[in-house]
Parts: structure tokens; C-alpha cells; sequence
């Protein structure tokens, strides 16, 4: 009983420093609501749509006219600008006024209408990647089309009725279904992953200035003192009013993706409520172990800071893992957002059962051995450490 009196000690202490400092409460709640809700509608219609592109229409036909109001009608493309050269729209797109045009040459129609192969161009700004790509398969698709119906008036022309004219234009028709993401919401991916990597990055650094911000106001050996210089009695009564409250704001995570913008959730609720946990607990874990490889405030924030935001993109949802170099294939085991991607796909998205995600919460846990190799050098630390910088 002493041992859990010394630690609800010690949690009071620090549920009295946590209200003290206006720092904790934005970190830990005005933060990740602010983050919340920025990604949420910044990807409310699950792609980037109306994005700006412009026209250079040497040809000015009714068949160009034509193209050019259905390029305007598609959802990510918006055409808001017409010029008369290359050289004027190129400069425009330098200036970042447009992320793509459409050049249609002069005599494209009369080509086209003579059977013989016109050819359009379209340029992209490529320092853009998310909207550049997106307009240029507009763009792509809205010349397929194009010759399409040109080749139809054609073979309308020379007397094809309308299944014969579909059969030689699409002579084996294809069908697209994306499985467990229909609406090919890119926010199915990225807030599922952003989100939980935020709360992710901010528990290791508030983590680490509550353990070093002891050390800075000579207020470590007290601390110490407190729990009988125990180590791990001091960082479980320290940690335990951390944990509460990023257990509240996974919570509320959850509920904000899966409850209010109701993303795939074919595993039920369960789950992603165990995967969060995982994820915050393995976070308190790195956060101790940074504190225990190097004695300074500057360096551990930094060094959770470089680890924190290098898991974004190894973990595999930007970016298959599959196509990573050998050694980053093997480094991305490293990264508790890694294994919370894979369980979020294998639970929320393709509803498997639980046992399929195995190896990710064992190596989740595991993760919890980390500060055992860096429990004495912390200690030291904190009883013989003197803050100089």
C-alpha cells in the first residue's frame, strides 16, 4: 500500500504542476483539437476539388469549346483563365495562379475530323505534387474522351449504329470498384494516420520536458525524494495524469473520426480504442528512452522530434512500405505509427478478426521494454545532473 500512496503522491504533485503551466494545457488539449478539426475539413471532401488550371485554345472550334467546358465541369479541375500563348499561361502557373493548362494547337479540330492524330498538350507545375497530378489525369482522361467522341461522329458518320461504334471504341468494357473505400476519399487514409501521428509526436515531447523541466528547476532530487529515489515509482506517478489525459484525447480522436465524420469502421469500435492505447503507451516508452540516451532538454526534444515526424512517411500510408530500400524496410519496425497503420487497415478498413493483427500489438508492447536500458542512466540524471543550458 505504501508503494501506491507514493505514487498517487507523486501524481498529485504533477496534476498540480500540469494546471499550473498554460504550456501542458495547449499542448496536450488545444493542440490536438486544433489539429483535429484543421485536417478533418481541410479533407472534407476527401479530395482537393476546383483547383485552378487555364487554357490556351489556338484552335477556338465548337469541338474545342466543347472539351474545354467539360475539362471546367470535372470535380478537381476549375478552368479560370484563358491565354492567348504557351509563354503567357507558363508564367502564371510560375506565379503559382494555376497549377496546370491545356494547350490545343491550331487545326486540332480539322485533324481530328479528317481521321488523321491531332496532338494536344497539357503542362503541370510537378512542385505541386497533390494538385498537379490530379488536374493532369483530368486532363489526361478529358483527351481520351475527346478522341472518343470525335472517333464515334465518325463511325456515326459511315453509317455504325450505337452499339457497333461502342464496340470498336470499347471493345472489352472495364469496371473499377475500390474495395473498403469506395468514394476514393483520400481522408480515409491521411486523417486516420495524421491524427493519431500528432498525439503520437506531442506525448513524447511534453513527456520529455516534464521529465527534464525537473532537472531545469532543480526540483528533480524533490521529485526523487518523494518516491525513495525510486526510479520507476517516480515516472509512474509523474506519467499516470499524462496518461489520463491522452487517454481523453484518443478518445476523443476516436470519436471525432469514427462517430462525427464516420470513416470505415468494419471491426467495430473496439480495436482502434485498443490500437490507440497501444500507440499512446509505446509513445510514454520512446519518450522515457530519449530522456535516458542524452542528458539535455534541447537534444531529447529534438531527437523525439526527428523520430516522430520520419514516422509519418515510413510508416506506409503515403508511400507503400514494400517499395522502401531494404534498410528503411527493416528501420520502419522501429516506429510505434507504423503498427497503428496496420491494425487501422486490417480492423477499421478490411475487418478482419483481431488475431490477424498479432504480430503489430505484440511488437507494439514490446515496445514498453525500451526504458528497462535506460533506467539507471535516468536516474542518474535526475539525482546528479545539474541544468547549465
Amino acid at each position: 500500500m505504501s508503494s501506491i500512496s507514493t505514487i498517487l503522491d507523486i501524481a498529485k504533485r504533477e496534476q498540480k504542476r500540469l494546471l499550473a503551466r498554460p504550456v501542458y494545457i495547449f499542448s496536450m488539449v488545444i493542440a490536438p483539437v486544433i489539429a483535429f478539426i484543421f485536417f478533418t475539413t481541410l479533407m472534407r471532401d476527401g479530395l482537393p476539388c476546383e483547383l485552378p488550371a487555364g487554357i490556351v485554345d489556338d484552335d477556338n472550334t465548337s469541338v474545342t469549346r466543347e472539351v474545354i467546358r467539360n475539362l471546367d465541369a470535372m470535380q478537381q479541375t476549375h478552368v479560370v483563365a484563358h491565354y492567348g500563348s504557351v509563354a503567357e499561361a507558363r508564367k502564371a502557373m510560375q506565379e503559382g495562379r494555376i497549377y496546370a493548362f491545356y494547350y490545343i494547337p491550331k487545326g486540332t479540330t480539322q485533324l481530328a475530323l479528317s481521321s488523321k492524330q491531332p496532338t494536344v498538350s497539357f503542362y503541370t507545375a510537378p512542385s505541386y505534387i497533390v494538385p498537379a497530378s490530379l488536374e493532369y489525369r483530368d486532363m489526361k482522361m478529358m483527351s481520351e474522351y475527346a478522341s472518343g467522341a470525335i472517333t464515334r461522329a465518325t463511325l456515326y458518320a459511315k453509317g455504325y449504329t450505337d452499339a457497333q461504334a461502342m464496340a470498336v471504341l470499347q471493345p472489352i468494357r472495364c469496371e473499377m470498384h475500390a474495395v473498403n473505400n469506395p468514394r476514393l476519399n483520400y481522408s480515409v487514409y491521411l486523417s486516420n494516420t495524421i491524427l493519431p501521428g500528432i498525439i503520437m509526436l506531442l506525448i513524447m515531447q511534453v513527456t520529455i520536458y516534464a521529465i527534464y523541466v525537473e532537472i531545469k528547476e532543480e526540483t528533480s532530487k524533490e521529485w526523487m525524494s518523494m518516491a525513495g529515489n525510486d526510479v520507476v515509482k517516480a515516472l509512474t506517478g509523474k506519467l499516470l495524469p499524462h496518461l489520463a489525459i491522452w487517454l481523453l484525447m484518443g478518445a476523443l480522436c476516436l470519436v471525432w473520426l469514427y462517430g462525427l465524420w464516420h470513416f470505415p469502421l468494419n471491426s467495430g469500435i473496439w480495436p482502434m480504442v485498443l490500437n490507440m492505447f497501444l500507440l499512446i503507451i509505446a509513445s510514454f516508452a520512446f519518450a522515457v528512452f530519449f530522456c535516458g540516451c542524452v542528458p539535455s532538454l534541447r537534444w531529447a526534444l529534438s531527437l523525439a522530434t526527428l523520430w516522430g515526424v520520419l514516422s509519418f512517411p515510413i510508416s506506409g500510408f503515403s508511400f507503400p512500405q514494400m517499395a522502401f530500400p531494404d534498410p528503411l524496410r527493416a528501420l520502419s519496425y522501429f516506429f510505434p505509427l507504423r503498427h497503428y497503420f496496420l491494425i487501422y487497415v486490417d480492423q477499421a478498413l478490411n475487418g478482419l478478426p483481431l488475431i490477424y493483427s498479432w504480430q503489430d500489438i505484440a511488437i507494439q508492447t514490446a515496445f514498453l521494454i525500451l526504458p528497462l536500458f535506460v533506467l539507471g542512466r535516468l536516474r542518474k540524471f535526475l539525482m546528479e545532473y545539474h541544468y547549465t543550458h
